[in-house]
């Protein structure tokens, strides 16, 4: 989700000791490697399609891991944050590895904020987001925006441990952003509040719906109108425009007719697939101000997912996509 600032703290703090506990009673085996084996970088599922401890994917029902029902306070500091879940995992950093710099500019972290829990780290892990940095000390609770570059480095000996939560956010966790704190703004009077374990045993909110069938009209023009205006000026930009306009008529004429409605999917394709491979002929040298490329970005938010009629990749992490190259 892009932030107008690189980080916020969230007004909680959480008893990391008791997280601690709690992680270290998991089933070491739990622990997966990193989907394109990136060194150093493992996941243990707690909130994952239909419950699966071993799934990585974005798309489908989000319900808790056998791991998370066995954790009572992460539990509890998920319902405190008051958000409706998805995806959402335990994520190590070896000492000396890195997360390697890249944004997030996937349909699915397009409209998702990144909620981030330190449970082991030192002071040396280096959390970069655009031009600011930030270490993220124990049991404190961070969003940072994933659609600028980003990256982590741990160049301690110490593996890092983080919870990681996806939330498209919910009625208790805007309130805690907008009273969260900006790094390097001055904020005399603000302090975070203690999450003590215990009480009753909260329930959470789970995603059950997140990819559009059909994708609406409006959505549509959000999505391109965003893209169009996190573009770099260039020669291609006013073509681009005028190809983006014409897809949204022509989707908005189809959806009047059609709606989600089966007997329209090979109209909605014939105009997908001639919309992909008009921005492909056209397009191909457009940057975004995160350094991505806008056609890259452009596929993924919108023409593999405006239609349902073709699997997505079963990996949420193919969707991490690295910068171009200047």
């Amino acid at each position: 989700m892009k932030l107008s600032v690189p980080f916020v703290q969230l007004p909680v703090q959480f008893d990391h000791g008791r997280l601690l506990e709690e992680i270290r009673a998991l089933d070491p085996s739990s622990w997966m490697e990193h989907p394109q084996k990136f060194p150093g970088n493992f996941a243990l599922p707690l909130i994952s399609v239909d419950g699966d401890p071993l799934s990585d994917a974005i798309a489908g029902p989000m319900r808790p891991t056998p791991n998370l029902q066995r954790c009572p306070y992460l539990t509890q500091v998920l319902h405190r944050i008051g958000a409706v879940w998805g995806r959402t995992r335990l994520m190590k950093l070896s000492g000396g590895a890195e997360v390697t710099p890249h944004a997030d500019i996937s349909y699915y972290w397009r409209q998702r904020a990144r909620v981030h829990v330190p449970i082991v780290t030192t002071p040396g892990v280096r959390f970069l987001c655009g031009d600011r940095e930030v270490n993220m000390a124990a049991g404190e609770c961070w969003i940072f925006d994933t659609w600028r570059r980003h990256n982590v480095i741990n160049n301690q000996a110490r593996a890092r441990i983080h919870l990681v939560a996806d939330t498209v956010g919910g009625p208790g966790f805007w309130p805690l952003v907008s009273a969260g704190r900006v790094p390097g703004i001055a904020q005399p009077a603000w302090r975070a509040r203690p999450v003590a374990p215990g009480g009753a045993e909260p329930v959470l909110r789970y995603e059950s719906v997140n990819l559009p069938t059909v994708m609406t009209p409006w959505e549509v023009r959000e999505h391109v109108n965003f893209l169009l205006g996190d573009a770099v000026a260039h020669a291609q930009l006013p073509g681009a425009q005028r190809i983006c306009s014409r897809f949204i008529r022509d989707w908005h004429a189809l959806w009047s007719r059609y709606g989600e409605a089966r007997e329209g999917w090979p109209h909605y394709r014939a105009v997908l697939d001639r919309f992909g491979q008009e921005l492909r002929d056209y397009t191909d040298r457009i940057a975004l101000r995160n350094g991505a490329v806008f056609l890259n970005a452009m596929t993924l938010i919108v023409l593999r997912v405006a239609l349902a009629d073709r699997p997505l990749p079963a990996r949420g992490d193919e969707y991490r996509t690295a910068l171009a190259a200047s």
